[in-house]
């Protein structure tokens, strides 16, 4: 536990700054129960500030000219500093968010891959030429950073999911205005530190902490900013593309997800127990990506619960600066009454508890964890079936038939992730190809990397992040015609 807790300030334009009114907000460890970080509670003043400044710092092409390889060069440096500085970042994203130790680690440490991935495409943007369209005309088609870029991220995965959207907005040459969510923002602040060792130029990013109202809102919303990019709930995207559109800026949105993972008879059952435990627990299920729904076929769907929740009953809840432990605490009080009210509300409506459906207490650290819950007798209406818990909460749906295992599955608003589980290789392509869901994973689940992109269709999302494909989310495209000669005819007769 560090001494005393983390400064959190304002980055504005290369200098770090607290709040013109000089107000903070403090953090509360869920799993501690103490402050561990105070943040300078941004209002419009400073978010204008950032705006100014990263708008000026793209308009005078202090970044956005340099040559690739000088951007790239930057952000290689910059995961070097991440992996230097890994220990620190992930102690305080445990204290501030929940999660395991072990697991900040990973994803503190394992950002710095997404950094260099976005180096080395730094150096790849090329547009087109057309040399076919006649003996005096040469047209070109070239790829531009989009410019100043708004970049709001969520509680769930603070440092990684900004690194999947900030380097990338860097190597195509954007300037950026950040903003952390307020119960998470420490980290954010840090990579500010990094970034300044790095020698990324002033003015190019800028983070400005506080509530969404003032500051995320002027963010989606202000005429200098030309892309917001977002991950959160659908409801809050929904508002942000509804406030963006008065100025037309492009939106990229990553939202939530009620993914499945279907499983037939012929599949690995062993190991696809073990691939919905992790899935349904990982990050206390606060996770868009959670297999938070399992549709089984009902000939193997008493075995497979059976194997899913023998399996539950050995994962290790509890102190998540303990290094063995796999799933910490809830968020917020709030949260954790509002997983409470789903299950309540499930089995008001008929549902049966397998295990769990309880608060859980850890000693010595209180009452801000839910236990592993498994939840049977569920219908495609019932809310836990599909609304968002965001919680270590597993529903079971069975089925009979393959069509209706791909209907269940795409019984959803959503279409973030989806799983399939077979040893037929037919089955699965099937599956891939009928599944509405901008990633879908065979005998596996979560696996990710930077290489191939992520993102959701129907109401997960729009856009996708990482990959060349996120990559080109922040380009735009220019058509140059060139004539070759005084070939043009005059339009206007003087004779």
């Amino acid at each position: 536990m560090p001494d005393a807790a983390y400064q959190a300030r304002h980055f504005i334009n290369g200098v770090f700054v607290d709040s013109a009114d000089g107000q903070k907000l403090d953090r509360v460890s869920p799993s501690h129960g103490i402050v561990v970080s105070q943040a300078a509670l941004g209002s419009e003043t400073e978010t204008q500030a950032a705006i100014k400044a990263a708008r000026a710092a793209f308009d005078d092409g202090r970044w956005s000219s340099l040559a690739a390889k000088e951007r790239a060069a930057v952000l290689y440096r910059v995961a070097d500093l991440i992996e230097q500085n890994e220990e620190r970042l992930a102690v305080m994203e445990t204290l501030e968010s929940g999660k395991p130790i072990s697991q900040s680690r990973g994803e503190c440490g394992g950002a710095a891959d997404l950094w260099r991935y976005a180096a080395s495409l730094a150096r790849t943007a090329h547009g087109d030429s057309h040399n076919t369209l006649g003996a005096d005309i040469l047209g070109v088609v070239v790829k531009e950073p989009i410019g100043v870029v708004s970049i709001i991220t969520p509680w769930n995965f603070p440092f990684w999911i900004l690194s999947q959207k900030l380097p990338f907005a860097l190597a195509a040459g954007c300037t950026c205005v950040v903003k952390p969510s307020e119960m998470t923002p420490s980290t954010t602040s840090m990579l500010g530190e990094i970034l300044v060792e790095a020698g990324l130029p002033a003015g190019v990013c800028n983070i400005v902490l506080g509530l969404g109202t003032p500051v995320g809102s002027l963010m989606t919303t202000h005429d200098d900013v030309d892309m917001v990019t977002f991950t959160g709930s659908t409801a809050v995207g929904k508002m942000i593309t509804k406030s963006s559109g008065e100025t037309l800026k492009k939106v990229a949105l990553e939202l939530g997800g009620k993914n499945p993972q279907v499983i037939f008879p012929d599949a690995d059952l062993e190991n696809a127990a073990d691939a919905v435990t992790f899935g349904v627990y990982f990050n206390v299920g606060q996770c868009c990506n959670s297999s938070s729904r399992i549709i089984v076929h009902e000939d193997i769907a008493d075995a497979f619960v059976e194997r899913v929740v023998a399996l539950s009953r050995k994962v290790v809840f509890g102190n998540p600066m303990h290094p063995d432990t796999q799933v910490g605490a809830i968020v917020t009080e709030d949260h954790k009454a509002k997983i409470d009210g789903y299950i309540k509300d499930a089995i008001s409506a008929g549902a049966e508890i397998c295990i769990g459906g309880q608060v859980l207490d850890v000693p010595g650290l209180g009452d801000q964890f839910y236990q592993p819950t498994v939840v049977r007798g569920v219908t495609p209406d019932m809310a836990i079936a599909r609304e968002e818990v965001f919680g270590p909460v597993l529903t079971v749906l069975t089925f009979k038939t393959f069509d209706q295992a791909v209907a269940l599955a795409n019984d959803s608003t959503y279409g973030l992730s989806a799983g399939v589980w077979s040893e037929n290789v037919h089955t699965c392509l099937e599956f891939c190809r009928r599944a509405q869901a901008g990633t879908v994973w065979t005998n596996t689940w979560m696996d990710g990397f930077p290489e191939l992109a992520f993102g959701g269709m129907k109401q997960s999302g729009q856009g996708r992040e990482i990959g060349r494909y996120g990559f080109e989310e922040f380009l735009e495209v220019k058509s140059l015609v060139m004539r070759i000669g005084r070939t043009r005819a005059p339009w206007v007769k003087t004779d």
